[in-house]
């Protein structure tokens, strides 16, 4: 077997959890190597005007890692822009950070979010991670997925341009329980059930989209783009 290196592109820390946790934990079982490109810091606009905001990005960032390390992730790469204002900053400067993770992993494989996810920094990051891995001679790069992030995607009017609609599933059965555990260390992002950001709501979610498919529990993505 072939390993691989795997960019995960993601808005906010916790997005690579909820997304695609079991998946980050499967492919880092089987030897390939995952790195995690966080956009934004996650919490400038949660956090504007509090007086500890340094320590809360700090903690932040331990957070992310601890989550990191439990999924098996090589490398978490931080981007630090301002969270939930990306509409703010320039799309080249956006382009030329995710650019610069691609061309430092060089990975055969990138997923990231969904387009028509409610979020914006959401859609800003995938419209950048286009950009970022337009089809070049000599790249590794030969798959994109998308996937989808609770609270995000779910919440998007459900119309033909905002509904995800997946067509590749992965068996996540074997690594729910670290995807669950990785969540758990995200403290500050965790929300009581029946919130989207809830442990027991990802357990659900999962395992209805196992059932849709004839496993226990499993994630589902969207391919964009897979050359042969």
């Amino acid at each position: 077997m072939e390993l691989k290196d795997i960019l995960v592109i993601v808005a906010h820390p916790d997005d690579e959890v909820l997304g695609m946790g079991g998946t980050i934990a499967k492919l880092s079982d089987k030897g390939h190597r995952v790195y995690v490109l966080i956009v934004t810091d996650g919490s400038t606009s949660q956090y504007a005007g509090r007086d500890d905001l340094e320590k809360i990005l700090a903690e932040k960032h331990r957070e992310t890692l601890e989550a990191a390390k439990i999924m098996g992730v090589e490398e978490v790469i931080f981007g630090d822009l301002p969270d939930m204002k990306l509409d703010t900053v320039a799309h080249t400067d956006v382009n030329k950070l995710i650019e610069s993770a691609v061309e430092k992993v060089n990975p055969h494989i990138i997923y990231t979010h969904f387009y028509g996810d409610i979020n914006m920094d959401h859609k800003h990051v995938y419209n950048s991670v286009m950009v970022a891995a337009r089809p070049m001679p000599q790249r590794k790069l030969k798959e994109i997925y998308c996937f989808d992030v609770p609270s995000s995607t779910e919440w998007s009017p459900q119309l033909t341009n905002t509904v995800f609609m997946p067509n590749y599933f992965v068996d996540i059965t074997k690594t729910a329980s670290k995807k669950y555990q990785a969540m758990a260390k995200y403290s500050t992002e965790l929300r009581d059930y029946p919130h989207p950001r809830s442990i027991d709501y990802l357990k659900q979610t999962d395992t209805a989209n196992g059932l849709k498919v004839g496993l226990l529990k499993a994630e589902s993505f969207m391919l964009l783009r897979k050359i042969d």
